[in-house]
C-alpha cells in the first residue's frame, strides 16, 4: 500500500464530506464507512465507538441531507466516486479500509479502484454489505417512478424511519436525496468485474428480500487477494440488529486479529 508520507491535514472540503470519530490524534488506521441509498452518517453513529483507539472512523456525509441539506444532490456514481475519493486523499497517511452498505458497497468498490488506479494507493480491505457484485447488478429504474413507488421501495427494504416518510413536510425534505441516491443505483451497472488490489469481505442477512447469498458470493470474482462471506440473521438491514456482530467482524479484519487483512 503506497501511502502519502506527510501528516494528515484534511481540508475544509474533506471535513465537509466525512464525519470524523477521532479517539486519538495519531490513529494507526482509518475505516471509511459509506452509507446506503437514502442513508446518512447519523445511521452509523454507534460505529464511532465500536473500534479500538488506534482506529479512526470516517462516515461519508452525502450532500442533500442533514447538515448538508442545502448542498446539491449527486445522482451519478462516477461523480460521487470522484468527490469521495478526492476528499479521502488527505487521510491516506495511514492505511484505510473501506466499508459500504447497499449502494455504499458499490461506491466503496469504485473508490477502491479509483484509489489504486488513479492515486497508486490500495485500501487495506474492501468490506461490502447487502449489494450484488458489480458484474451481477440488475438495475431497476425506480428513480423514474413516482414518489409513492419510491417510498414503497424504501419501506420494503427497511432502515428508514417510517414516521419520517409519513409526515408530508418531512417527506418533502428527504425525498430529493432519496431520489438522487436511487438514480445512482438505477443508472449503475452491470459493469466489468475489475479486480481490486485488496481482500474483499462480504456480509448479508439471510432474509434479504432482494439479494441472495449466491449474489454476495459473486464478489469473489473481483477478489484475487482473498474473499470471505459472513451470513447474519436478518434482512437487508440486518446490521441494525446485528451491529455488534458485524462491527466485531470488521474490527478483527481491520486489525488483522483474525488472520485476514
Amino acid at each position: 500500500m503506497n501511502l502519502h508520507s506527510g501528516p494528515s491535514a484534511p481540508s475544509v472540503a474533506a471535513d465537509r464530506w466525512f464525519r470524523r470519530y477521532a479517539r486519538t490524534p495519531t490513529p494507526r488506521r482509518r475505516l471509511l464507512v459509506l452509507p446506503h441509498a437514502g442513508g446518512s452518517a447519523s445511521f452509523f453513529h454507534a460505529w464511532g465507538t465500536a473500534f479500538d483507539d488506534d482506529t479512526e472512523v470516517l462516515v461519508a456525509r452525502y450532500p442533500g441531507r442533514h447538515d448538508r441539506l442545502t448542498d446539491v444532490c449527486i445522482d451519478r456514481m462516477e461523480e460521487l466516486t470522484e468527490r469521495v475519493t478526492e476528499a479521502l486523499l488527505p487521510f491516506l497517511d495511514v492505511p484505510v479500509t473501506l466499508f459500504g452498505h447497499s449502494m455504499g458497497a458499490s461506491l466503496a468498490y469504485e473508490v477502491a479502484l479509483r484509489l489504486t488506479h488513479g492515486h497508486g494507493v490500495s485500501p487495506t480491505a474492501l468490506h461490502v454489505s447487502s449489494r450484488k457484485a458489480p458484474h451481477r447488478l440488475t438495475p431497476r429504474p425506480l428513480h423514474e417512478a413516482g414518489d409513492e413507488a419510491l417510498i414503497a421501495e424504501v419501506l420494503r427494504l427497511g432502515g428508514t424511519d417510517e414516521a419520517l416518510l409519513a409526515d408530508p413536510d418531512l417527506r418533502e425534505i428527504v425525498l430529493p436525496a432519496i431520489r438522487a441516491d436511487f438514480t445512482v443505483v438505477g443508472t449503475y451497472g452491470p459493469r466489468a468485474a475489475d479486480p481490486v488490489d485488496c481482500p474483499v469481505h462480504a456480509y448479508i442477512g439471510d432474509r434479504d428480500p432482494s439479494i441472495t447469498v449466491q449474489d454476495m458470493s459473486a464478489w469473489a470474482d473481483v477478489a484475487p487477494r482473498g474473499f470471505s462471506l459472513d451470513v447474519f440473521d436478518g434482512g437487508h438491514f440486518y446490521l441494525t440488529e446485528r451491529q455488534k456482530l458485524l462491527t466485531d467482524a470488521v474490527a478483527r479484519r481491520t486489525t488483522g486479529h483474525d488472520g485476514a487483512a
